[in-house]
């Protein structure tokens, strides 16, 4: 273990956590702004049909969606979904995001990690995020940017802006090269182990699987066990005398 020069974070159940996701309470949301409902559908029906679409997709299945390393954002599925469906929305497709998501899963930053961005302002080491997420990527910084409003990233990297979704090295490649750093020189926190933890690994960053805010029993995925060389916390104020 060295002394990073950068810690990168994940954003939902690291920075945020989420409130357990509800679509039709987010659906209910964005079609109060509908100025055509052809068919006169309801919340549940229209996420009905977005859970169809993300079930052929593969995207959202709890054992395999680390395999799903491309990114759809939603700036390609919202309109697909609502005009297909004879529904027109007057609001722009990031506008819809965060209608969308404040409903869908409200947040909060998790416990300690104020103080534990303030600690690492205080000792110099550089801070950034890299999340899997559909959101527009303006709609994610505003989120974090008004929940963390003291915080010192360098730079917020979706991969609803960059293509790739952890675990693929690029976007973690993207990152290192952003921040002028080597691997060896960056950790990376998140929940996910699929995605955060052997997604840092292979691109040769530490790892640090934090499982403070997960919803559900940690696990490190059907068939895997725990790899060498990697730090588990279930708090920030622990994660502070590693440093």
């Amino acid at each position: 273990m060295v002394l990073p020069k950068m810690i990168l974070f994940d954003y939902g159940q690291t920075l945020i956590a989420e409130q357990k996701f509800d679509g039709i309470k987010g659906t209910e949301a964005v079609l109060q702004y509908a100025t055509r409902n052809k068919y006169h559908l309801s919340a549940e029906q229209v996420q009905a049909r977005a859970n169809e679409i993300n079930e052929e997709f593969g995207r959202f299945h709890p054992e395999k969606r680390h395999l799903f390393q491309i990114e759809i954002p939603n700036t390609m599925f919202t309109p697909y979904l609502y005009e297909s469906q004879g529904i027109e929305i007057a609001l722009s497709n990031s506008e819809i995001d965060a209608v969308f998501w404040n409903a869908a899963a409200p947040g909060e930053p998790t416990e300690g990690i104020k103080e534990f961005l303030d600690y690492l302002k205080e000792k110099g080491i550089r801070t950034g995020v890299i999340s899997n997420i559909s959101y527009a990527p303006s709609v994610v910084a505003e989120r974090i940017n008004r929940l963390l409003p003291e915080n010192a990233f360098e730079f917020i990297i979706t991969s609803s802006n960059y293509i790739f979704r952890k675990p693929n090295k690029r976007i973690f490649d993207l990152a290192l090269e952003k921040a002028q750093l080597h691997p060896n020189e960056v950790w990376y926190i998140g929940d996910s182990y699929e995605c955060d933890v052997k997604g840092a690994l292979n691109a040769g960053l530490f790892p640090v699987w934090y499982i403070g805010a997960i919803h559900q029993p940690f696990t490190t995925g059907k068939g895997n066990s725990m790899d060498k060389n990697v730090l588990t916390v279930t708090d920030w104020d622990k994660l502070k005398t590693h440093i």
